[in-house]
């Protein structure tokens, strides 16, 4: 079997740089800008974050049913990467570029933005993450292809994390900051994405791995929508039991971010562990997944996902409960940042070599419409995790203060935090480990053999 060249993998994963930066910065600080540079009450800033990811839930699988159809001879999915690449970093800018209005305008123009920059998005990821099944009919080379795009992936979260309020504070806070900081950034998603397109070929015919030949896949004929991506991902039994277990595992991690900064300050009592404790859970990914990959060739994909599931339930609740402050919590997140690198190098893996088998099995292109459906689900779970941790803290009493006051909360509250924090993340991420089990056992014994 031909191994990827350097180039194209390296092409690949320079993709994910721009897919680490813009889904942490929009959210670290696009609702602080809404609330306290342009004035707009905290109720609409909230609506004009989430809409415009929910209205990703649908766009998505469009998109993917869109590059499915297509027929270029830069292949079916770069000719909408390119025009991702092209239109996110300007949108990007806008989202910051607002002109001195009043804050109900201010607000319009920024949900626009925010919109049109979320479909941009859509027309580059859907595509992107279709790729590795049409680059190499190779399931191990596919495996190669997600751990250079997980390491870079990594570094996008992190240089988007940590650069941002940097740049904000280096132009001077308030609208020359934060339009300095979009500047940047918009040059990081540039890079990434175009560099992307340049670097990767044009895909070609799946080769049919048992026989050697040429299989014919021809381009799909329905149109892309949420409900017939569903239709499809029913019927592909190497996709589903992956689909929906991973889209419940997102759930928890957006719930554990969302929850970090509740829970450094109300129960480790370090308001400033917040950034420490989320370079605990990304940071780790830089090194650990070679190990990951090790393990792959010894116990295959299935094991290393499900023991990456495992781990990381298993120290979100070690963590949880704030014991040995700050030692404890904090091996605790490296812990589960060793899960989560394990958890979205295979999943994304499998979900390659699953959108290969559909493609195979039924003749006709649909990687990108079943790709589109997971991008939708998993921004429609980061969107759901806010809400969800929102909601456990109103239940529990948390009681809201004002100006950034750290209030004396109750210890119902506090245990509401934890329960954010350790117990619902983990009992989500074993919901995932059960719906793996579903796979057929065609599927197991595919995903299971070492590389």
């Amino acid at each position: 079997m031909r191994t990827l060249p350097r180039r194209t993998v390296a092409g690949y994963a320079l993709g994910s740089l721009a897919t680490g930066a813009f889904g942490t910065v929009p959210g670290l600080v696009l609702l602080y800008f809404l609330t306290d540079t342009l004035g707009v009450a905290a109720a609409v800033a909230a609506v004009v974050v989430l809409v415009p990811k929910l209205a990703d839930v649908p766009w998505n699988p469009v998109v993917g049913g869109w590059s499915d159809r297509t027929s270029s001879r830069w292949g079916p999915r770069r000719p909408w990467m390119l025009a991702g690449g092209l239109l996110l970093p300007p949108m990007f800018v806008l989202m910051f570029a607002v002109p001195d209005t009043s804050p109900g305008i201010a607000a319009v123009w920024v949900g626009a933005a925010f919109l049109a920059a979320g479909f941009a998005y859509g027309l580059f990821q859907v595509p992107y993450i279709s790729l590795p099944a049409e680059l190499t009919p190779d399931p191990d080379q596919r495996s190669r292809l997600q751990l250079a795009r997980v390491v870079v992936l990594s570094v996008g979260i992190l240089l988007g994390g940590a650069a941002a309020p940097a740049l904000v504070s280096a132009g001077g806070e308030g609208r020359s900051g934060h339009l300095l900081m979009a500047a940047v950034i918009a040059v990081l998603l540039g890079v990434g994405m175009l560099g992307c397109v340049a670097a990767v070929p044009t895909t070609q015919p799946a080769t049919d791995s048992a026989t050697g030949t040429t299989a014919p896949i021809v381009a799909a004929k329905g149109r892309g929508s949420f409900v017939a991506a569903l239709k499809v991902a029913r019927q592909a039994a190497g996709y589903w039991p992956l689909y929906t277990g991973y889209v419940v595992q997102s759930l928890a991690v957006a719930a554990a971010l969302t929850a970090i900064p509740y829970y450094a300050t109300y129960v480790l009592d370090r308001e400033g562990f917040t950034s420490l404790l989320f370079a605990a859970l990304v940071g780790p990914s830089l090194l650990v997944v070679p190990v990951w990959r090790r393990l792959e060739v010894r116990y295959g994909k299935r094991w290393c996902l499900v023991s990456s599931s495992w781990l990381f339930a298993g120290c979100a609740l070690i963590a949880a409960p704030g014991w040995l402050s700050p030692l404890l919590p904090l091996l605790g997140f490296v812990g589960c940042g060793i899960g989560y690198a394990g958890q979205q190098l295979y999943a994304y893996s499998m979900l390659s070599d699953a959108l290969a088998d559909e493609d195979e099995r039924t003749g006709e292109r649909r990687a990108g419409l079943l790709g589109g459906l997971w991008t939708a689900s998993e921004t429609g779970t980061f969107a759901l995790g806010p809400a969800l941790v929102g909601g456990l803290l109103a239940l529990f009493g948390y009681v809201s203060g004002e100006s950034g006051e750290t209030v004396d909360q109750p210890g119902s509250a506090v245990l509401g935090i934890e329960l954010a924090i350790g117990l619902i993340p983990a009992a989500l991420v074993v919901a995932g480990v059960l719906r793996y089990r579903h796979l057929t056992q065609t599927q197991r014994a595919t995903q299971e053999e070492p590389a």
